[in-house]
C-alpha cells in the first residue's frame, strides 16, 4: 500500500488515523506545534516532528512545511484528517507534485463541492433538489432585491464558507443590508473570499447526512444516514444513526441522491452529502463534505465498516468489496462530542489542565479522544477533547447506555459539556426523537450566571493573552522541525507510560 504516512493533523482525529495506520502495519509520522509537543498524538505516532509556533497559520496550516517534514522523512502518503488542510485542494495539488499520495479525493473534486454556488449548480443538473437560492451576486442592492423576491426570512452564506462562518439569518427587510455586509467581512476574514449568496431559509429543519464511498473505478456506495440535528452556533454536537425521521422509503429516494451527487462530483475516497429536511419531509442538498467527518464513528457502529481505513484502501487503487445491496445497519449508534466548555457559562472555553480523566467502559461504549490525565488543553485549537460513543440493539439501548458513559465519565482540572450532555439524554423531545436544528434554543433555555456571545469573545482574549504570557515565560523554543531526539520530546515519550 504506502511505505509510511503522515497524518498532517492533531488532537484526537489524528490519534484515531494513527490507531488505523497501525491496524494496516502502516509506520507514521505525526507532526505537531510546540504547543502541541506533550500531546497524545505525538506520543502515539512512530515519529514526530515539530512544524511551527501554536497558531495553526504557523504550523498545521504551513503546507511548504509538511510536504518538507513529509519528504525529508520519507512519507509517501498524508492524510489530512478533517479541518486544516483536509478540503484544502491547494494542498491536494502540492502533495500531488511531489509524489506524494494524498489521502482524500482528487483536487478537482474538492473545488467542485467546495465553492458552494458551483456545487449547486452541478446538483440541479443532477437532479439532486437544493434549496430555492441566488448564484453568485456582487451588487449588495441586487442581493437584497433579490433577498425579497425569494421571501424572508432567507439565509446569506459565503460562497467559500463552512462551519457556520460567513453565515446570516434574515428575518426583517430592514436588516438585509447590514446582513450582507457582515456576511462579506466575516466571509473574507475566515476564507480570504467575500462571495456571498442567499438560500431561502428553512424554519426548524433537520439536518441528515449521508456518508459516502467512492473508488476510483466508478463504484459509489452510501453507509446510510446520520441524524445531525443538534447543533449549537451551526456546530454539530449529538449525532446518530440511523436518524428518527426517515422511513425506508425516503431513505432509500435520498440515498440515491448522495450517490448521484457524488457521481456527478466525479469523486472519490470518504465524503458526506449533507441534506436539510423540512416539515413536510422534503429534503435539499445542503453541502459535501469532502473528507473524513467527525461524526463518521456512529456509521462505523451501525455497518461494522472502517471508513478510515477505506480511505488507505482507495487511495491506494483498491476497489469497493461490497456494493449497495450487501449493506446492512446493525442496531443504533449515538455520539457525544465532548468539549472543554462550561455549559453553565454559556459555553466559554475552558482551557487548562486535567488533573483526573476516568474514560468510561463496557459494552457498546467508544471514545475516541486525544487527551489524558496531566494534558493541558490548549486554547489555540478548537476546544472538542473527545468524541463518546455508544451503541445499541435499538436507540432506547444506546441512549441508555450513553448515560451510564456519560456518569463514568470524569474529567477533574477543566469543564466539559458533559453536563449539558446528560440533561440531552433526560429530554422528552430527544428521547421521542422529536428534534431539528432549533433544538438547543428551543429546549434549553439559558439559566442564570449564563453569559452573552460578547462576554464570551472577551473571556477568550483574556484566556489567550494569559496563556500567551505563559508560554513566552515557560517556553523554551525548540529547533525549527525538531526531530524525534528532542530532549523534551524524548520526556514526553518516556511520560506516555503513565497515560
Amino acid at each position: 500500500m504506502f511505505k509510511k504516512v503522515l497524518i498532517a493533523n492533531r488532537g484526537e482525529i489524528a490519534v484515531r488515523l494513527i490507531r488505523a495506520c497501525k491496524e494496516l502495519g502502516l509506520p507514521t509520522v505525526a507532526v505537531y506545534s510546540e504547543a502541541d509537543r506533550n500531546a497524545l498524538h505525538v506520543r502515539c505516532a512512530d515519529e514526530a516532528y515539530c512544524v511551527g509556533p501554536p497558531p495553526s497559520a504557523e504550523s498545521y496550516l504551513v503546507m511548504d512545511k509538511i510536504i518538507e517534514v513529509a519528504g525529508r522523512f520519507g512519507a509517501d502518503a498524508i492524510h489530512p484528517g478533517y479541518g486544516f488542510l483536509a478540503e484544502n485542494s491547494a494542498f491536494a495539488r502540492m502533495c500531488e507534485a511531489n509524489g506524494i499520495n494524498f489521502i482524500g479525493p482528487s483536487p478537482s473534486a474538492i473545488d467542485l463541492m467546495g465553492h458552494k454556488t458551483v456545487a449547486r449548480a452541478t446538483m440541479q443538473k443532477a437532479g439532486v433538489p437544493v434549496v430555492p437560492g441566488t448564484e453568485l451576486i456582487d451588487d449588495d442592492m441586487e442581493l437584497a432585491r433579490m433577498a425579497l423576491e425569494i421571501g424572508l426570512p432567507v439565509m446569506i452564506k459565503a460562497a467559500a464558507g463552512g462551519g457556520g462562518k460567513g453565515m446570516r439569518v434574515v428575518h426583517e427587510e430592514k436588516e438585509i443590508e447590514s446582513a450582507i455586509r457582515a456576511a462579506r467581512s466575516e466571509a473574507t476574514s475566515a476564507f480570504g473570499n467575500g462571495a456571498v449568496y442567499i438560500e431561502k431559509y428553512l424554519e426548524d429543519p433537520r439536518h441528515i447526512e449521508f456518508q459516502i464511498l467512492a473508488d476510483r473505478h466508478g463504484n459509489v456506495i452510501h453507509l446510510f444516514e446520520r441524524e445531525c440535528s443538534i447543533q449549537r452556533r451551526h456546530q454539530k454536537v449529538i449525532e446518530e444513526a440511523p436518524s428518527t425521521a426517515l422511513d425506508e422509503v425516503l431513505r432509500k429516494r435520498m440515498g440515491e441522491a448522495a450517490v448521484n451527487a457524488a457521481k456527478a462530483a466525479g469523486y472519490w475516497s470518504a465524503g458526506t452529502v449533507e441534506f436539510l429536511v423540512d416539515r413536510n419531509m422534503d429534503f435539499y442538498f445542503l453541502e459535501m463534505n469532502t473528507r473524513l467527518q467527525v461524526e463518521h464513528p456512529v456509521t462505523e457502529l451501525i455497518t461494522g465498516i472502517d471508513i478510515a481505513k477505506m480511505m488507505f484502501h482507495i487511495a491506494s487503487g483498491g476497489k469497493l468489496s461490497m456494493k449497495q445491496e450487501d449493506l446492512r445497519r446493525n442496531g443504533w449508534a449515538l455520539e457525544c462530542r465532548i468539549y472543554a466548555e462550561d455549559p453553565f457559562n454559556n459555553f466559554m472555553p475552558s482551557p487548562g489542565k486535567i488533573r483526573t480523566l476516568r474514560v468510561p467502559s463496557g459494552p457498546g461504549i467508544r471514545d475516541d479522544s486525544g487527551v489524558f490525565a496531566g494534558y493541558e488543553v490548549p486554547l489555540h485549537y478548537d476546544p472538542m477533547i473527545s468524541k463518546l460513543c455508544t451503541w445499541g440493539k435499538d436507540r432506547e439501548e444506546a441512549v441508555l447506555r450513553m448515560k451510564r458513559a456519560l456518569d463514568e465519565y470524569v474529567v477533574e482540572g477543566i469543564k466539559t459539556t458533559i453536563p449539558f450532555h446528560r440533561k440531552v439524554m433526560d429530554n422528552e423531545s430527544f428521547l421521542s426523537g422529536d428534534i431539528t436544528t432549533g433544538f438547543i434554543g428551543d429546549k434549553f433555555i439559558p439559566e442564570a450566571g449564563e453569559k452573552s456571545d460578547e462576554l464570551r469573545t472577551v473571556a477568550i482574549v483574556a484566556a489567550a493573552l494569559q496563556t500567551q504570557r505563559r508560554l513566552r515565560s515557560a517556553v523554551r523554543r525548540p529547533e525549527a522541525a525538531g526531530g524525534s531526539l528532542d530532549a523534551w520530546k524524548m520526556l514526553g515519550r518516556r511520560s506516555r507510560w503513565v497515560i
